[in-house]
């Protein structure tokens, strides 16, 4: 499996996740975000065409929405800068394959090496559902306290797992 930008090269129209929402905003508005720098888009594509995506963009947290216990640490801003994994599919063909997995590995990878250029203290996703809360909590994901379909990870974690992964 190969991961990197989308573009023009890459046919969406056959891509279905199961989500039709998801796979109409793959199909018509991906790439019209792109242009606009709303977010980047990044799939992964196999010998069958592309086996899911993902998208990143900068996110502005509110420190009052973390957990006590993280938001004590922090300076007393309003706002603490952080990653988000806006949308995450996987084509519907290879479910129950870890692709999902995989590309929460790879959009991970991104984000801690552009931390090294641009801050983030956390990486954010939002969960349509029960299913995809528990597929993030199994990563490591933590809910916030006032917003259980919002999951946090620290970019500190992230690059450690990354460092552990890669020195094995």
């Amino acid at each position: 499996m190969r991961f990197g930008p989308l573009s023009k090269m890459h046919d969406r129209t056959g891509f279905s996740c199961g989500s039709a929402p998801l796979d109409r905003w793959f199909a018509t508005q991906a790439g019209q975000d792109e242009r606009r720098g709303i977010t980047r888009v990044f799939v992964a594509v196999d010998d069958e065409g592309i086996a899911g995506f993902y998208t990143l963009s900068m996110f502005s947290l509110a420190l009052d929405s973390l957990p006590a216990e993280l938001a004590h640490r922090l300076p007393r801003y309003p706002d603490v800068p952080a990653a988000l994994i806006g949308r995450l599919a996987r084509a519907e063909r290879l479910r129950g394959r870890r692709v999902g997995e995989l590309l929460v590995a790879d959009a991970l990878k991104r984000i801690v090496a552009a931390i090294q250029t641009v801050a983030a203290f956390a990486i954010i996703v939002d969960a349509k559902d029960d299913r995809a809360r528990a597929f993030y909590d199994g990563l490591g994901f933590k809910s916030f306290p006032s917003r259980p379909d919002r999951l946090f990870m620290l970019a500190e974690t992230a690059a450690a797992a990354i460092l552990d992964a890669d020195a094995t």
